[in-house]
């Protein structure tokens, strides 16, 4: 495509835009102006809650306090720099905050600056009053964890341990030098140790700092990957995950059984440590953790509670910590997500699809067993439960076909109470929306596969259509606004391209989370010899035989996986996907591997590299016909920029009609509200002019 082609190409956008426009009922501003929350957490005393609203790029620190549980914002931020605000931490009398503001909190590499400040940007670690104020910077760095005694933070600078005090002007200290990168800090209960990962890239340790004998010792070192640790309740033991090492990568590709992983206990003053329970082989062996800050829990009754696949599902299950058979906690046929503990340490607070497998609701269970108990119902979603310190309110982040995300309390007979509403825009078009249907299609191999169909108010005669699908792949899209920041703007693109008349299908395609073991590790998937294209094919095929829908004017649209999945669809069907939109797409397999494993060497597998470059998009070029768009930020630390410069040149060769939108200094989840909104605008004016006009 030459320069004069696409300037062509952007006026011709531009000059759709007004079009666009009027024939929605919205506009694309109003259904993304809602502020998303994230970090839901409680207070360790006196009942607060807290959370951050990104409210159109400006992020801030908001709470409510016990009994009224009033909403009011804590910081006081007011541009939309894309500096993102995370890992809140209190202090031990819940009346202040710790938090880190900046940083790719992703993958931990350099700070993103996506305004392209000239100064440059830096991540810092910050502390503010409940009561508001201005905040204080503390450090630089990121992971802060506060002190039992509420006197000093540990926090992580350049992979090492640093602390510094709360109190007075004492400049930040490095406590410990070691080798690898720390992570994963934890105080003992009592605050005599500080518990952290001492990740060495092919292993990892559990390391403990002793602050009277100013000493690190390693607990039960091996040669293998040491993580996700837990301490005892009398600081004296630390239970631990146990991953055995394997010189087989396995990313982007099917990894259902391997070497069984173990749980451990070891003498935080000794180091000596034990094998308390190990996986049965088979189903279940590779571990799979559930979205929590903690993979262990060590509960009233010296339970130690996990998550395990040993039924091909997603399940929690307790030990004694002494050993022993586990027990089942949430028998079924659905997966356990977002996972909490009441500080009380008698109860398991926990989401998951039980008996709703599109949706997410809360549920409780003892750790040493019993039936768990519901405690929100309904056709909305709930996630992230944050138990407040009476062991008894239960805060959670809720949504609902119409209305997006927002917290909320669980009331008595679980009824939900929104407890900042007045945040919601006035404007905003929750009334207009469309409720998206629950679908159950057959792929092109015959697995059927799960979706939600976006229908137009507008009734009658045949309509384009377009299928979305994820990223991940490791995701599930639900029937209501989605709990992650990506995944609720791509809800908001979905509902406004039904609003402009387009039949909108997303696909929860193999690999995804939510249906098992065996649907995530799906054979053949991705690298390994791309099996979701079956998916592709089958949500097309589908589309085409609906007689609301043109069977001509049928596109495709997705972000990073997604991306592929769109690439992969143009690529090699053409003749079914008349145009599509990849955000960040993967195009060269062998090139992304490399990205998340640098020691990856395609020549050291031939068979396997040439199975994952057969996988590619790339490798399919000769058969793709259909005009797509292309749009990344150039800062992408998950899918390297040159992806879409490799696809470019070769479009470019092949005379297919192509045209660009990138972000200098963005990274691979926008970072600014504004760069969503230009993106999305340009989404919906291009599929209007390839599959309307």
């Amino acid at each position: 495509m030459n320069i004069r082609s696409l300037a062509l190409g952007v006026a011709l956008l531009q000059s759709v835009s007004g079009a666009v426009a009027q024939q929605s009922a919205f506009t694309l501003e109003q259904v993304m102006s809602s502020p998303f929350p994230t970090e839901l957490t409680a207070a360790p005393h006196g009942g607060a809650i807290a959370w951050v609203f990104n409210a159109q790029g400006v992020r801030n620190i908001w709470a409510a306090e016990a009994p009224a549980y009033k909403a009011h914002p804590v910081t006081a931020y007011t541009d939309d720099d894309g500096q993102e605000i995370a890992e809140l931490a209190w202090t031990p009398d819940g009346r202040s905050l710790v938090y880190v503001r900046g940083g790719d909190f992703e993958t931990g590499r350099s700070e993103p600056n996506p305004r392209s400040f000239p100064q440059g940007v830096e991540q810092d670690i910050w502390i503010v009053g409940l009561s508001g104020g201005a905040p204080r910077k503390l450090a630089e760095g990121h992971s802060p964890t506060v002190s039992p005694q509420g006197d000093r933070v540990a926090y992580i600078l350049k992979d090492q341990v640093w602390m510094v005090k709360l109190a007075g002007n004492e400049k930040p200290v490095q406590l410990i030098h070691s080798k690898g990168q720390a992570e994963d800090l934890h105080w003992s209960p009592d605050g005599s140790k500080l518990g952290f990962v001492s990740e060495r890239e092919d292993h990892a340790f559990i390391g403990v700092y002793d602050f009277a004998a100013q000493t690190v010792r390693y607990l039960d070192p091996g040669v293998d990957h040491d993580t996700a640790f837990e301490w005892s309740p009398d600081s004296r033991q630390i239970a631990f995950i146990r991953v055995p090492y394997s010189s087989q990568a396995h990313i982007f590709g099917p990894h259902r059984t391997g070497q069984p992983w173990s749980i451990r206990v070891a003498d935080a003053a000794t180091g000596q440590g034990r094998e308390i329970w190990k996986a049965h082989e088979g189903t279940g062996s590779v571990f799979h953790g559930v979205e929590a800050d903690r993979q262990l829990y060590w509960c009233e009754g010296d339970r130690i509670v996990f998550p395990w696949e040993r039924t091909g599902w997603l399940h929690l299950y307790s030990i004694p910590a002494s050993g022993g058979q586990a027990t089942l906690l949430t028998p079924g046929d659905f997966e356990v997500d977002h996972v909490t503990q009441t500080r009380d340490r008698r109860t398991i607070v926990y989401s998951s699809n039980q008996d709703d497998i599109d949706r997410r609701h809360i549920w409780r269970v003892s750790p040493a067993g019993g039936a768990p108990v519901p405690i929100t119902r309904g056709t909305g979603l709930e996630w992230t439960p944050a138990v407040a310190s009476d062991h008894r309110t239960i805060a959670v982040l809720r949504s609902d076909p119409k209305w997006p995300a927002r917290p909320a309390l669980v009331a008595a007979g679980g009824e939900l109470r929104d407890l900042a509403p007045p945040t919601m825009p006035a404007d905003f078009p929750g009334d207009q929306l469309v409720v998206p249907q629950q679908v159950i299609l057959s792929a092109a191999d015959g697995l059927k596969i799960h979706g939600q169909l976006f229908l137009p108010r507008s009734n009658g005669g045949r309509h384009p259509a377009v299928v979305f699908f994820h990223g991940g792949s490791r995701r599930q899209m639900l029937l209501g606004w989605h709990y992650m920041g990506y995944y609720h703007n791509a809800y908001a693109m979905n509902q406004y391209l039904a609003s402009l008349g387009f039949v909108v299908l997303s696909v929860n395609y193999r690999s995804g989370i939510g249906y098992g073991m065996e649907f995530r590790e799906a054979l053949n998937y991705g690298a390994a010899g791309a099996s979701e294209y079956n998916d592709v094919q089958g949500a097309g095929l589908y589309l085409r035989g609906r007689p609301d829908v043109d069977p001509d004017r049928i596109g495709l649209w997705g972000g990073s996986y997604g991306g592929y999945l769109t690439a992969l669809g143009l690529a090699r069907s053409s003749s079914l996907f008349k145009a599509g939109v990849d955000f960040h797409g993967v195009h060269d397999w062998n090139t992304e591997i490399r990205n998340w494993l640098p020691s990856y060497r395609p020549d050291a597998d031939p068979n396997a590299a040439r199975i994952a470059w057969e996988a590619s998009p790339l490798a399919s070029l000769k058969t793709w016909r259909s005009p797509v768009l292309l749009i990344q930020g150039d800062d992408d630390r998950n899918v390297p920029f040159e992806q879409t410069i490799r696809l470019a040149e070769a479009l470019r060769q092949q005379g297919v009609e192509f045209q660009l939108l990138v972000f200098p200094d963005e990274i691979h989840d926008f970072l600014l509200h504004r760069s969503w909104l230009a993106a999305y605008h340009a989404t919906a004016e291009f599929l209007e002019h390839h599959l309307r006009q």
